[in-house]
Parts: C-alpha cells; sequence; structure tokens
C-alpha cells in the first residue's frame, strides 16, 4: 500500500536577507503576489483526501490562498532554533561564529540550546512515515522549506549533513511516494 504525498514550500514572509532562524512572520506582499501567479500550478493538488500545513502564519496563509483549507500539524513545524529564535545568520555568525560552525558541520549539535539537526531530520521523518498508507492516496502538505528539506533528506536516506546542499524556493513542489520507510521521489513533468 503506498501513499503520495505533495510537498510544497511556503511562499516568502520576507526577502531573503531579511530571513529569520524560526520565522514567524506572514506573507510578504511579493509572497501574496507569488501565491496568486503560482496558483494554477498549484491549485489542483488541493484534490488530495489529507491536507495539511506547518502551523506558521506563513504556510496557514499560503494553504488558504491555494483553497488547501489545510490542517495545521504540529510536527511540521520549523526546527527549534532555541536563542537563535529571531536572530538572521549573520547576526548569530558574529556573535557565536564557533557556534555556527559546529551546528553547520556536525548534525547531533545544537548549540543554540533547541533542535539538532539530526533530530529535526528524525521528526519530520517521523510524521512522514505516520501518513496512512492506502494504495492511491494522495496527500498535501504546505511547509516552510527547511521541512521539505528535511523531507528529502529522510526519504532519501542521505547524510544529515546533505540537508545543507538542497535549495528549496518559496513555492517549489516535490512528491514523495510510498510508505513508512520506503519512500521514493517523484519528479513530474510539468502539465
Amino acid at each position: 500500500m503506498n501513499v503520495r504525498v505533495s510537498l510544497v514550500a511556503a511562499a516568502r514572509g520576507s526577502s531573503l536577507l531579511a530571513e529569520r532562524f524560526d520565522d514567524d512572520r506572514p506573507l510578504d506582499g511579493a509572497g501574496w503576489r507569488a501565491v496568486e501567479s503560482a496558483a494554477h500550478g498549484l491549485v489542483p493538488l488541493g484534490a488530495a483526501e489529507l491536507r495539511y500545513c506547518s502551523p506558521s502564519p506563513r504556510c496557514r496563509a499560503t494553504g488558504q490562498a491555494l483553497g488547501y483549507a489545510p490542517l495545521a500539524q504540529p510536527a511540521l513545524r520549523d526546527c527549534d532554533m532555541g536563542r537563535w529564535r529571531g536572530l538572521t545568520l549573520a547576526e548569530v555568525a558574529q556573535r557565536e561564529p564557533g557556534s555556527v560552525d559546529l551546528w553547520l558541520t556536525d548534525p547531533c549539535s545544537s548549540p543554540h540550546g533547541g533542535e539538532s539537526l539530526l533530530s529535526f531530520i528524525s521528526r519530520i521523518g517521523g510524521w512522514l512515515d505516520s501518513r496512512p498508507a492506502d494504495d492511491g492516496a494522495a496527500i498535501v502538505a504546505v511547509a516552510e522549506p527547511s521541512v521539505v528539506r528535511a523531507a528529502l533528506v529522510y526519504a532519501l536516506r542521505a547524510a544529515p549533513l546533505t540537508y545543507w546542499n538542497v535549495d528549496v524556493r518559496p513555492l517549489s513542489t516535490i512528491t514523495l511516494t510510498g510508505r513508512s520507510g520506503d519512500w521514493h521521489l517523484c519528479l513530474q513533468a510539468p502539465a
């Protein structure tokens, strides 16, 4: 029995240079315009039997704007960044350069006092593995780009540090097919 899980990265809530760890900001104007522009290709995913989203304001807003009426899933929240929450990478690197280096090179570390990269990937994998597997079932989830990255690393059984080599742009979509512990990346040609 297999299930099809489509993950849609939320539209942006701030410019790339203003991104902050564990950012709870809602969609900005550019994010709303991007959702409107991409809706034609993304709205059909809303036909899925189950529709979820990360609990952040921008994920909820993206899902609502696409007509998914998603159910927020606490397990799909962004990585807990502890005391770095709300700061930019540049701010943290200036204050704690050694901690940033450790965080980027050791997936078991959590110098910020929050969740380690390995724990984050495992949490997202646990959510994937707990999806109901029914042949042909479809699920769509609007999630933070970091959640989509973690899901890919987990599904492909890649080394945790591969996470840093995956670039997930706002409103990009990936589809995973399979069941608990046996996931496959499904790339589709545009319709």
